[in-house]
């Protein structure tokens, strides 16, 4: 009754929910979500309004060279590792999967730096499965909820997929991102102005 009501709670919060991250197609929202690691979204978005114009396929962005890549994506956390695995994802994809981005899990995962967490976001958003991807948001939101009780994301991955029903799994994917976004941060989380402050028990060190 408890998750059921967190849900109906959030979907009143987040009537439309979806990513922030802003793409054209679905290879550029793999790119995305790559970069996105350890960065906002609003950070990722401001370098994509330039680094986007210049490719739209795999073979497109494989052409460019790693360091052309570094140099449009230098302003975020990582961004050699990230050029370096961004140019080999295109390379792979152009020579192995003919452009296509593969759409199993497990596959997805083949590809570098697209761990569980970013094969899941961008299944949830593209194609809509039942997928929770489990950030530091989702982590943390699940964690004060008392739905979970786990030290890292990928327990609370492992656990929450086990609690939840499968058909609320892509919607709560979106919702929690965007609660623990604006409302349950990190630092001082919005406990005053919350929804959930009945379900949770981190208001009680926050009040």
């Amino acid at each position: 009754m408890k998750i059921k009501e967190i849900i109906q709670k959030l979907d009143e919060l987040f009537p439309n929910p979806k990513t922030e991250l802003e793409f054209n197609n679905e290879f550029q929202l793999l790119i995305a979500i790559i970069m996105s690691a350890q960065t906002t979204d609003k950070q990722v978005n401001k370098i994509n309004k330039i680094f986007f114009t210049k490719f739209s396929t795999p073979k497109e962005l494989y052409e460019l060279w790693e360091d052309e890549i570094r140099r449009n994506i230098n302003k975020i956390w990582l961004y050699n590792s990230k050029a370096k695995n961004i140019f080999l994802t295109s390379k792979m994809l152009y020579e192995q999967f003919d452009q296509k981005i593969p759409e199993s899990l497990p596959t997805l995962q083949t590809l570098p730096w697209v761990g569980i967490k970013t094969a899941k976001v961008w299944l949830s958003v593209v194609k809509n499965e039942p997928y929770l991807a489990v950030d530091t948001h989702v982590h943390r939101v699940l964690n004060r909820l008392g739905i979970v009780k786990t030290k890292t994301p990928l327990e609370t991955d492992k656990i929450a997929e086990k609690k939840l029903k499968k058909e609320d799994l892509a919607r709560l994917h979106h919702t929690l991102i965007l609660f623990g976004r604006y409302y349950c941060t990190a630092k001082k989380p919005k406990c005053r102005d919350c929804v959930l402050t009945e379900y949770c028990s981190y208001k009680e060190k926050n009040l």
